[in-house]
């Protein structure tokens, strides 16, 4: 009985020793291996590690990218006027040993420390431009000028900040309207300025055109005129031949008759009188 016992206290002993001595590291985290307080490996493969036990533990630290939110707080634009900043930060750990080494592998002290430059940086882009530049920036140039101001400064504690990206860059509630109106009052002028700028162009262009329409209309008036004329003077000269021909002046004459009894034939009365001596009443007379 004491030796069944004895064998499964022995059974357990072991059975605790080899949980004890393996480890399971995940996807999404590193496993720092301690020996008496010292890192003394960094496991950063996910799988089924061994240690020694009781002799060496293991720390956990997270893998993936990390999510802080800063509080809201208060910057100075170049032109000393108050603006509330709400901005949060992704991060990573990079640098797992680094990371345990510098900051005691705690996520706390991680953040106060991005915590702290982020809002140096953000005083700094802030402080270098003045409140109207601040509400006329896109979000995304302000996030670059915050992200070119950190620079690598916090890969001493074997970390790396991703983004930053501010949720609300806004003026205090107390002087939000007077800010806003002022600005709507300076848009306003430039529009007048724009439009009174393009009225006067608009003219200058209505002027130039109605120049060259008069122009032209006074050009194809004319040549119209002197087309006319000489379709005249070209009509007068074949008339003045025709009459010139002795042989022909009785038919022409008769011709120019028809149409002036043409011409007299006007509204519902078709009645043509003429006196018996007329070229047209010999015609018709046979004479």
């Amino acid at each position: 009985m004491k030796k069944k016992i004895g064998f499964s206290v022995i059974f357990i002993f072991v059975i605790i020793l080899l949980f004890s001595s393996m480890i399971i590291t995940n996807e999404n985290e590193y496993k720092l291996v301690r020996e008496f307080g010292k890192v003394q490996k960094v496991i950063d493969k996910p799988g089924i590690s061994l240690i020694v036990p009781f002799i060496q533990t293991a720390d956990t630290l997270p893998k993936e990218i990390l999510f802080y939110d800063l509080a809201p707080s208060d910057v100075i634009t170049m032109d000393k006027k108050t603006m509330i900043s709400d901005s949060y930060v992704l991060w990573k750990i990079t640098d797992p040993l680094k990371f345990a080494q510098s900051l005691n592998s705690s996520v706390i002290n991680a953040e106060n420390r991005i915590d702290t430059v982020v809002y140096n940086a953000l005083k700094n882009v802030i402080s270098s431009n003045s409140q109207t530049e601040i509400i006329n920036e896109r979000d995304d140039k302000i996030a670059e000028a915050i992200m070119a101001n950190i620079g690598h400064s916090m890969d001493q504690y074997g970390l790396t900040i991703l983004t930053v990206e501010t949720k609300r860059l806004d003026l205090p509630a107390d002087n939000k309207s007077s800010v806003y109106q002022r600005m709507i009052s300076e848009r306003d002028k430039i529009a007048a300025t724009y439009i009174a700028e393009g009225n006067s162009e608009a003219q200058v262009i209505k002027n130039t055109t109605d120049k060259e329409i008069s122009i032209s209309l006074s050009t194809a008036k004319a040549e119209a005129e002197r087309i006319i004329s000489e379709g005249e003077a070209e009509y007068m000269k074949i008339l003045s031949e025709a009459y010139a021909d002795e042989s022909r002046t009785e038919f022409y004459s008769f011709v120019r008759s028809l149409d002036a009894a043409k011409s007299a034939l006007q509204g519902d009365n078709k009645t043509l009188i003429l006196p018996a001596d007329s070229p047209i009443s010999q015609i018709f007379l046979g004479k």
